[in-house]
Order: structure tokens, then sequence, then C-alpha cells
């Protein structure tokens, strides 16, 4: 499981959102982390129905705090996905250990994360639509990510 990327949730707010991406990595074999405060917790009923029996600590990090999080990360590589991003993730190389952030579902990342992270991508939607669920990105990204890495 080193050599997989990871999928890093800041201040995840929906707990079938992430329960659905704790599902989506376990069976595609990347690790998740979860950057506290959640709006929920991880015991919560709904959380625990999505999750189902695919929730292994083994495979699953949580952070005390983006400031934890990001010092623990401090020579690795962070993709940062968000609608605020000029470049598509279609034209952007994906390295085996990436770590691929997403925002929290009200509100994405504060300003000063975006002034962090030398990387940021997009999915390219049509006009007018704000975003797609944060659970279909993760799929979608994680995918593009794994191709371009042969991991599948």
């Amino acid at each position: 499981m080193n050599n997989r990327p990871k999928i890093a949730l800041y201040e995840p707010d929906i707990p079938q959102n992430t329960a659905a991406i704790i599902r989506t990595c376990s069976c595609l074999g990347a690790k998740l982390e979860i950057i506290e405060p959640c709006g929920f917790l991880l015991n919560d009923k709904r959380f625990k129905r999505v999750v189902m029996d695919y929730m292994d600590n083994d495979e699953i990090e949580i952070y005390e705090s983006f400031d934890y999080f990001f010092k623990k990360k401090k020579n690795q590589r962070i993709i940062l996905m968000t609608t605020k991003a000029s470049k598509s993730y279609t034209k952007f190389k994906f390295k085996i250990n990436d770590t691929i952030l997403f925002g929290r579902e009200s509100a994405g990342v504060p300003d000063k994360i975006h002034k962090l992270i030398n990387y940021r991508l997009k999915i390219p939607m049509r006009e007018k639509k704000r975003s797609l669920n944060v659970a279909s990105s993760v799929a979608i990204i994680l995918a593009e990510s794994f191709k371009q890495n042969r991991l599948f």
C-alpha cells in the first residue's frame, strides 16, 4: 500500500460522502487521510451504514488539524482539487505517491491552504455548474492517477 496515491479530505462535513470515499479507496487500494475536525462523528449511524465493512484502520489515517497534516507531508507532493484551479487534471502527470487533497463539501479549503499548495487542479465541467459531488470527484481523480501509474 506504500506505492499508491493517497486521498486526503479536509474537514469533511457529510458522513455519507466520506463513507462512499472510504469504500472507493478500499476497493481500489488507496490510502485515505482525514483532516479534522469533521462535521460529524466517525461513529455516526449514517456513516457506519454506508461504510459497512470497508473501513480498515490500516488504510485510514486521521490528522488532528491541517497544520499537523501539512507538517507530516513536508517533503511530499500535495495536489489540491479545486473548482478555482485553471489547470485540468487531464493535463497533469500524477505520481504514484501523490497526496490528492479535496476540500470540505460546503466550503472547499480556505485561501491560506490554496497558497500553501503548489499544484491545483480542476475537473472541467459545463459552464454555470458549481461542482461535482466530492465522492464522484475522488473516483474520477483516483481512476486517472491509477491509470497513469499503471496500477490497474
